[in-house]
C-alpha cells in the first residue's frame, strides 16, 4: 500500500502513529492533516491509513 506524505509517495503503515515513527518524526512535535482533515494528536494511533491517503506533516520549530 502506498500513501503520499508531504507530496512524496511512501510505503504506508497501519496508522498515522506508525507512519510518523517509521519516517523518523517525533509524534509530539508535529501536526498532521489526513486527506484535508486535521488529525488530533490523541487520535494518531486510532487513525488508520488506506491506499491513496494523503498526509501533510508539519514540524514545530522554535526560535526567535
Amino acid at each position: 500500500m502506498t500513501v503520499t506524505v508531504n507530496g512524496e509517495t511512501k510505503t504506508g503503515c497501519a496508522n498515522v502513529l506508525e507512519q510518523l515513527t517509521q519516517m523518523g518524526f517525533d509524534p509530539k512535535r508535529v501536526a498532521v492533516e489526513k486527506n484535508g482533515e486535521i488529525v488530533p494528536r490523541a487520535q494518531y494511533e486510532a487513525t488508520p491509513l488506506e491506499k491513496g491517503d494523503k498526509l501533510e506533516v508539519v514540524r514545530f520549530v522554535g526560535g526567535g
